[in-house]
């Protein structure tokens, strides 16, 4: 069955979501990452698949306490590609940040149902990058040496699953809140 991860950094102030600091502040940024995981969880839920929890800026009881009872991992140290390794076993496994507000347990369903028939699965985003990787067995080469944070990310990740020959089902493309331009989409998350 799918497993799904969610990489979620604790809400502090000056930690998450820093590109939206010049329009918001710290204490905005932090509001605003607050209700995207929120969100995000609740909608993970509304999908009904399993889904663990990684971590990181605070304890397992803090996160809890913020988010509900859910299974619970911290994040190992280094990049995103190293968080995303260290979080895959056991597969297949559907990875999400918390970026996304349009986002939809359709979405999810459909990750679902892709994956049990291709060795990967991916939502590419707006600004370059994948809302979600699906994997239906582990391929470090998709998160070694990336360039995390560029519009170059699907375009490489798409390069490197052509090199290694996996059978690829895209789902369709989502916009990422991150930045303050972003925001005029998304009134509804400003402080």
């Amino acid at each position: 069955m799918l497993r799904v991860v969610i990489l979620c950094r604790w809400p502090e102030p000056g930690r998450c979501k820093t590109r939206l600091e010049p329009a918001v502040g710290p204490e905005g940024a932090a509001h605003v990452h607050r209700a995207l995981a929120q969100q995000t969880v609740q909608t993970v839920r509304q999908s009904g698949l399993p889904f663990e929890l990684h971590g990181t800026g605070a304890e397992e009881a803090a996160f809890q306490d913020w988010l509900g009872q859910h299974k619970f991992r911290p994040q190992v140290d280094g990049d995103l590609g190293a968080k995303l390794m260290a979080a895959g076993e056991p597969y297949p496994v559907l990875f999400l940040g918390t970026d996304a507000p349009n986002m939809t347990a359709d979405h999810l369903g459909l990750a679902d149902q892709e994956l049990a028939t291709h060795d990967m699965m991916i939502g590419p985003a707006k600004d370059g990058g994948y809302w979600t990787i699906g994997l239906s067995r582990p391929c470090p080469v998709l998160f070694e040496d990336m360039p995390w944070g560029t519009e170059r990310v699907f375009e490489l990740t798409m390069a490197r699953a052509e090199e290694q020959g996996l059978n690829v089902h895209i789902l369709p493309e989502l916009a990422d809140l991150d930045r303050p331009e972003d925001l005029e989409r998304w009134p509804q998350y400003a402080p």
